[in-house]
């Protein structure tokens, strides 16, 4: 087993200091800087030609890049538990899931990809890993059937406007609710709302899914192991049409929350105590 990186020790240092101070939102990594996402600059239902091809070919690119991380052993998919929960749900449906690597959105469509009848899932992403997308992810950022986020107001009625579509028509958009990312951390996050007002807003059902791990016996070039990926498929929510609707948000949003943390307690068999920073590979 190599020596553990400098750089993976700082981040499990970092994810500590911000699971200490509750700032669950921010992400450990220093993202690249970057710049609003105008308007004129996305075309999120890919109407252009232009676009149409980047997508094919993004998308191609991007299945052989992560297969041959499955092939090497780079991304374990361990199993998938409760795919009947997403194949109960007919029409559009917002998917949520926990982040903690590259790959777990790789993860989730694997497991999905049999069940969805040639649709592909949509990702929302932050507005920087569009505008200036980390490297070497920068075609898969921009062109794998991402939906940005922007801190354009002008650019999020265009969101807005394309994941009502995208619903309507019966399509798949994946949410990472935690809003972000800390390697390996296998504890549930609490949530922010926009997951949950997206599926108020349009009356859409939200499944949860929720991806534990273990460590396999294959290092993974830090001095860490690679981890093996067990995703659990969780029963849909429904908002409640009955409520108010910030009411109704603050409903959802607390009821995944609740079964993501059901799930942590039952794989792991433990509760869940925040401050034990012990969840790392």
């Amino acid at each position: 087993m190599e020596e553990k990186s400098a750089h993976k020790q700082l981040l499990l240092k970092r994810i500590a200091e911000l699971e200490k101070k509750q700032l669950w939102h921010l992400d450990v990594e220093d993202d690249p800087e970057t710049y609003p996402l105008m308007p004129d600059q996305i075309d999120y239902l890919n109407e252009k030609l232009i676009n149409k091809i980047k997508n094919r070919i993004a998308n191609r690119l991007g299945t052989r890049f992560f297969d041959k991380m499955i092939q090497n052993k780079q991304l374990i998919i361990k199993e998938v538990r409760g795919i009947e929960n997403f194949t109960a749900v007919s029409g559009g449906k917002i998917v949520t899931c926990n982040h903690f690597s590259v790959g777990d959105n790789y993860a989730v469509w694997k497991a999905l990809e049999p069940h969805m009848n040639g649709k592909l899932l949509y990702k929302v992403i932050r507005e920087g890993n569009y505008t200036n997308p980390p490297k070497p992810f920068g075609l898969f950022m921009r062109h794998c059937n991402t939906l940005p986020l922007s801190s354009q107001m002008s650019t999020m009625k265009k969101f807005m406007k394309a994941v009502k579509t995208l619903l309507s028509r019966g399509e798949t958009i994946l949410i990472y609710p935690e809003q972000s990312m800390w390697w390996n951390y296998r504890k549930p996050k609490p949530m922010q709302e926009g997951a949950f007002s997206l599926a108020v807003l349009n009356n859409a059902p939200i499944i949860p899914i929720f991806i534990t791990m273990e460590d396999s016996d294959i290092p993974d070039g830090d001095g860490f192991f690679v981890q093996e990926y067990t995703l659990h498929i969780l029963p849909a929510l429904y908002p409640d049409t009955a409520l108010p609707r910030k009411e109704a948000i603050n409903t959802m949003r607390t009821q995944n929350y609740e079964a993501w943390v059901r799930t942590y307690e039952d794989f792991y068999h433990k509760p869940l105590v925040y401050g034990d920073t012990d969840e790392t590979s």
